[in-house]
Formats: C-alpha cells, structure tokens, sequence
C-alpha cells in the first residue's frame, strides 16, 4: 500500500539507505547540488546515511564520498559492506570458484564486467566501445574511468577465481538479455538482479542489498521500522521491502515501483533531496 511521509512521523527514520544510478544522481550520473546539501543535512541531524548500490566501491562518485559523515557503503549488489571512516570491509561475499566456472560455461562467448576487491574490470572489446554493448551516452565517460580494461576476461577470472565479488554479463539488447536471463536459471548458490537494461548481475547467493541493509542494520542496532531505503531499479527491490519506508524514484522498474510504500519523483526532478526534506521536517 502506498503511504503519505507523514505517515511515518511516528517512527523517526535513523537511517537512509539511497540507491545511486538513476535514483540519488541524475540520468546523467551527476549529483544536483541540492541533493548533495540535503544528503548533508540528513548526516547533520544525526541521521546515518548509507550508500546502497550495485557499483563496485572504488567507482563509487567522488560527488557522494565526498558528502561528509558518509560512513557505510553498502556495495556490488550487497556483495560487500565498506566502512569508509576505518578503510575495511564490514562483510564480503565472493562467487565461489565452482560457481565461476559454471557462469564460465554457461556463458560462454558474452562480455563480461567481474569485480575483484572493490576494483571493476571490463571485456577489453567492452572498453573501447562501450555504445555497442548497449552502454548508455551518458555513462561512456563513468566506464572509461572507472573500469579496467581485460582482454581475456576468461582467463582473468579464472586467476582470480576465489576473489571475485561479482560479475556482470552485458546485454547489448533486451532481447538478449532475455535469451541469457533464462539461462541464468541453470544457476545455484548466486544472487541475481539487474540494475539496468544492459546488464545481468551476479553474485553469491548471501548477497543482495536487502540482505546488506539488513546485516548493517543488525550492526547499527537500527530496528527496520527506522529505516528509510531509496531505489530505483530490480535490485532495489528487496532492500525496499526490508525497509520500513521503501521509497521508489518515479522512474523506477516495475517491480521497484511494487515494492515500494512511498513514490517520489523522478531522479531528474530530485525526488531524493525532496523526500528527505520532508523526511527531517518530521523528526
């Protein structure tokens, strides 16, 4: 059932958890200065705001770390949990080698990104060309800085077989990636979501941003009930479920928009800085 804010002026929100593409940043990945100001006031009123997203953590937006009071980073799709304040993973869970090898198989012949302790790496071919591979305009500039290119990604994952956070397969287009998603079902012990039209994602099966949310929750001592979480895209989902205030962007997918209590709008019309706003006028 979708709910009014004011509704939840009974429970105080001690803890935000916000989504970043297409959600908290802009669709041209930017972060509006006044989303950045009200992410900043949240953090000064004493409430914990927590990074959820499926980015790996060294390509997380220097325009988000550098909010201060940002301790948490909740990373790769809930793979790993960052404390940014002393530098250390909270958590991490890594696809097991027999898993690896099994996405190997089954996928042979597509284009991977595979994340390997915060760092993600690409398909060599990926890297060049990233609009061929169904990239958006708007996000060649965030690939070509953030990703390292592999030629052999095959190969690359098999030497690191035991240290891969996750792995995305890229889907030039949705029929494709309709033809891969079933193939995913051939899976067992993995986590998979995606976040985007172009990309299917892949992690171990303890990890999703609910589950994340739920273990810093457990952390922070933080009932769910305390909890506001902010998304936009399927692997958003869970983590607004688990939330007591589950809050989807306008934009959002289907199944974001279903799971959420509350609906904002769009990233584009910062729905984000708006709803947190109202969110402190009643605490």
């Amino acid at each position: 059932m979708i709910v009014t804010v004011m509704k939840m002026t009974d429970k105080k929100i001690k803890l935000i958890a916000l989504d970043l593409d297409d959600t908290t940043l802009r669709s041209d990945a930017s972060l509006a200065p006044e989303t950045a100001q009200t992410i900043a006031n949240a953090v000064k009123s004493g409430t914990q705001v927590v990074i959820a997203s499926g980015r790996a953590f060294k390509s997380l937006p220097q325009s988000v770390l550098q909010i201060d009071g940002i301790r948490y980073a909740i990373c790769s799709n809930g793979a790993c949990i960052e404390d940014m304040h002393s530098r250390t993973r909270l958590l991490s869970f890594t696809l097991g080698p027999q898993v690896v090898e099994r996405l190997l198989e089954t996928f042979s012949g597509e284009r991977f990104e595979a994340f390997v302790d915060g760092q993600p790496y690409c398909d060599g071919e990926y890297y060049r060309e990233p609009l061929r591979f169904g990239c958006s305009p708007a996000y060649v500039d965030y690939v070509k800085t953030t990703r390292i290119p592999v030629d052999d990604m095959p190969g690359f994952m098999r030497r690191h077989i035991a240290e891969l956070d996750s792995v995305d397969i890229m889907c030039g287009t949705l029929e494709h990636k309709a033809e891969l998603w079933e193939k995913t079902k051939r899976l067992s012990d993995v986590y998979v979501t995606s976040s985007s039209p172009r990309l299917i994602e892949i992690s171990a099966a303890e990890a999703g941003k609910g589950a994340a949310l739920q273990r810093l929750a457990q952390i922070l001592n933080i009932p769910p009930q305390h909890i506001a979480a902010f998304g936009n895209g399927d692997n958003d989902a869970d983590m607004l479920t688990f939330a007591g205030l589950g809050i989807a962007v306008k934009n959002a997918s289907k199944r974001c928009l279903a799971a959420a209590d509350y609906i904002c709008p769009t990233n584009d019309e910062h729905g984000v800085a708006i709803t947190i706003e109202k969110l402190l006028a009643s605490i």
